[in-house]
């Protein structure tokens, strides 16, 4: 390979399957895009991921750029997998994850107990300090007990220690002396500070981050050494980086110290891939959709931006608050409902579907690997929307006997046919999404009707034509590289980096315009710094910031852009009249109060070779060279429809045509519903009117 080729890859470990997406740029800018999927292989995930390469034959040595989104963070936490981990605190403060909020989702229930804390109390050690919420010194740390406490963790056979002072935020010199001076009592232990993590308020979640991410560090590192061994094994010397919760990659060392930044790194890219494709194409504001064999995950972008948050959780159920992360993380709602989620009934006859899934083994009924339990994939079989003999790209034969068998055994609880429990299983999904994508578009004061959705994974064009269709949303588009879509999402991503500072400054004071833009430049200079210990040129980082506002006292804020450039005191009024717009937007209400800006979020970017997808090649092939065949296919609600059936591959840009549809790709199938006029863009994406003018 020339010098001048690029080779880019990205692979993405879900639940049921590992993608990959490589990108070859020859020397004349001619490109190449392939992918392939392959059975995630838990708990050794890094063998996914080689197994999914070696499908593609590509030469190890000749790639430059790698980028890995993995499960390893989430699984870890869900599965209580992690380390043993203790914590050291500021005197006083040892019982802070146990009093945890009050927040209790199931708030009437007399017999609620809270989530049980991942350091138990007999690990939970304190110091001697304190510090003001100014930053100011009170009582110097006294570190004189840790020797004891450190050989009294050994015996304890801990192998990762939190720290997290009171007030650190604000000022984490004592946190820091307490690193130090454990690193040298021990050496090998993995430890976390919470002001590396967070430099926000909130003591509670600001401690139960730093304990879930020294929980985690051991099989983090673990797993991101043995993958970059593995990737080394086979000769790869291009660079290695991780996707993070944040839209946004960084490099594997910043990912061993900090690995709870990876928590939802799959999702994230998802999301990101749906703005960048939404840039590219000119559509703004889109609802991503990722539908795969254990989730279905959706996300909001408005006006080209993105929202992140630091109020994720973990663990929250209708009966558990679960545990609050406070790191930036791409706003989404997940549910447990895609391809592989099981279909079951209750004990008063009602019929449900996930969250419960088949996984990849053994998997739907239809996989033949002693699955029982009917799936949304099998439903989908049964109604004819997916091919059987073209089953999974036509790598799979689809064991339809034992599909009808488990329909039936489902159906005879329900004393309806066969069909019409498919049907059911395919409504009862749809709704759980529609749901769902509700959480992010209504709820947040967006009104779907205003968007386009960008559905994805698997089952993403699947469901995505009804989904729009009940939410009144007009378009549907469905990616060229649907079925790897959040691989193709990193492969887009910036090195990115969020710094969140909290700071109280009122608007309406003389000095806030300089306290504005002391506190901003100080955290763009910290990024750069940053960056610049990566090798990436100060020259190449570039900023998106953000002020975090409330009316004065309140409890939660509200996240505002600020203006490019020093802030002036003219702008306050601006920045003020943004604050009432986006208060309103969220709570449908605004006050006649002071507003006041309680934190900084300055985003730090820097291109490590990201490439704009190149336009497809037209051979003149006419729309009906791409029909394979003619079947009978159950849309449920619309009714059955003798359906043209598509051959994905054979598409180019400017076909149309107008549904009843199926668009049959070697990892997903695409349901064009009756009447949706449809046609094929210069990218080879498949857009889709759900709203027609006999609507």
């Amino acid at each position: 390979m020339s010098a001048k080729e690029l080779l880019r890859i990205a692979t993405d470990v879900g639940g049921t399957f590992t993608d990959l997406v490589y990108l070859r740029i020859s020397k004349d800018s001619k490109q190449e895009m392939g992918t392939a999927k392959s059975d995630t292989t838990p708990p050794n995930y890094e063998q996914g991921v080689m197994d999914v390469f070696s499908q593609v034959e590509l030469e190890a040595s000749a790639v430059d750029f790698f980028a890995h989104g993995t499960t390893v963070i989430i699984n870890a936490l869900t599965e209580r997998k992690g380390a043993k981990t203790a914590l050291i605190t500021t005197e006083g403060f040892r019982d802070v994850l146990e009093i945890a909020r009050g927040n209790r989702p199931d708030f009437f229930n007399l017999n609620y107990k809270k989530p049980k804390p991942f350091v138990p109390r007999y690990l939970r050690r304190e110091l001697p300090e304190k510090m003001s919420y100014k930053g100011e010194e009170l009582k110097p740390l006294d570190d004189s007990g840790l020797p004891a406490i450190m050989e009294d963790f050994k015996a304890e056979k801990v192998e990762a220690i939190a720290v997290c002072f009171l007030n650190s935020y604000a000022n984490p010199k004592h946190e820091e002396e307490a690193v130090a001076r454990i690193k040298e009592l021990w050496p090998d232990v993995a430890v976390v500070s919470s002001c590396r993590i967070s430099r926000e308020w909130r003591e509670y979640e600001r401690t139960n981050t730093a304990v879930l991410s020294a929980y985690v560090q051991p099989v983090a590192r673990h797993y991101l050494d043995r993958l970059k061994n593995c990737l080394s094994d086979i000769g790869m010397k291009g660079s290695l980086y991780i996707m993070q919760s944040n839209c946004g990659v960084d490099t594997v060392s910043s990912a061993r110290e900090i690995p709870i930044t990876m928590i939802e790194s799959g999702p994230a890219s998802g999301v990101w891939g749906a703005a960048a494709l939404g840039e590219i194409i000119g559509e703004p504001n889109v609802i991503a959709l990722d539908i795969g064999g254990t989730t279905a995950k959706c996300g909001l972008i408005a006006n080209g931006r993105v929202k992140i948050n630091t109020d994720y959780t973990v663990g929250r159920t209708q009966t558990s608050a679960g545990y609050p992360i406070m790191v930036p993380v791409v706003d989404l709602v997940e549910i447990g409902n895609g391809g592989g989620s099981i279909a079951w009934v209750d004990d008063f006859q009602k019929l449900h579907v996930g969250p419960r899934s088949a996984g990849a083994l053994p998997g739907p009924v239809s996989y033949g690997k002693g699955g029982t339990e009917a799936t949304t994939t099998d439903a989908n079989l049964e109604l004819g929307r997916i091919n059987p003999n073209f089953f999974c790209g036509g790598t799979v034969t689809a064991d339809m006997k034992s599909v009808g068998k488990a329909l039936d055994a489902l159906a005879g609880k329900l004393k309806l046919s066969k069909r019409e429990a498919a049907q059911g299983i395919v409504r009862i999904a749809n709704n759980n999404m529609v749901n769902a994508l509700k959480l992010v578009s209504v709820n947040r004061g967006h009104d779907p009707r205003d968007f386009t959705m960008i559905a994805f994974g698997g089952g993403g064009g699947m469901h995505g034509c009804a989904l729009a269709r009940e939410l009144g949303i007009k378009k549907v588009i469905i990616p060229k590289q649907s079925a790897v879509f959040s691989a193709w999402g990193m492969l887009m991503s910036d090195l990115r980096r969020d710094y969140i500072q909290t700071r109280i400054i009122e608007l309406d004071t003389e000095e806030a315009a300089g306290q504005l833009n002391e506190t901003l430049k100080v955290l763009q200079k910290q990024a750069i710094d940053e960056f610049a210990r990566e090798s990436v040129d100060p020259d190449k980082v570039k900023f998106l910031r953000y002020g975090l506002f409330r009316y004065q006292n309140q409890a939660h804020h509200v996240e505002v852009v600020l203006p490019d450039g020093a802030i002036e005191a003219s702008l306050l009024s601006t920045i003020r009249n943004r604050f009432h717009e986006d208060y309103e937007k969220e709570y449908t209400y605004r006050l006649d109060a002071p507003v006041e800006l309680v934190g900084f979020h300055v985003v730090a970017l820097a291109d490590v070779g990201k490439l704009k997808p190149a336009k497809l090649p037209k051979t003149g092939r006419k729309t009906e060279d791409a029909v394979k065949e003619k079947r009978t296919v159950d849309f449920t609600e619309a009714g059955e429809h003798e359906t043209f059936i598509y051959d994905g591959s054979l598409l180019e840009p400017g076909m149309r045509f107008t549904g009843p549809a199926v668009i049959e790709e070697s990892g997903d199938t695409i349901v064009v519903m009756p009447g949706m006029p449809c046609h094929v863009d210069e990218y080879g994406n498949i857009h889709i009117r759900t709203v027609t003018k006999e609507d």
